[in-house]
């Protein structure tokens, strides 16, 4: 015959060790999970990295083409040989041939 205490307490270790594989389990799920998450954050971030550059890469080609036309580059350099910074001016001189006098 077996004693009551010693089912009680066999019952008692086998959903203790129960218990512990279940809360094992639990936070190894929930380490997956937020190990997804994270990965999925990740592969966000890169797509939208890949479309900024995508859109940079269509930008710069339109660019290319624009300047490889002369109707095009002309005006850019008009316009980049007229840009100044700040705290920058741009002062034109203008020559004046005078005929050197004669002494």
């Amino acid at each position: 015959m077996k004693s009551p205490l010693l089912a009680w307490l066999a019952r008692l270790g086998v959903t203790a060790i129960g218990g512990t594989f279940a809360i094992l389990i639990a936070v190894q799920y929930v380490r997956i999970v937020e190990r997804n998450v994270t990965y999925m954050q990740q592969v966000r971030d890169v797509e939208h990295d890949v479309t900024a550059l995508e859109q940079k890469r269509d930008q710069q080609r339109r660019q290319i083409q624009r300047l490889s036309d002369p109707r095009g580059a002309i005006p850019e350099i008009h316009d980049r040989l007229h840009m100044v910074g700040d705290h920058e001016a741009i002062i034109y001189l203008k020559r004046h041939d005078a005929e050197p006098s004669d002494p």
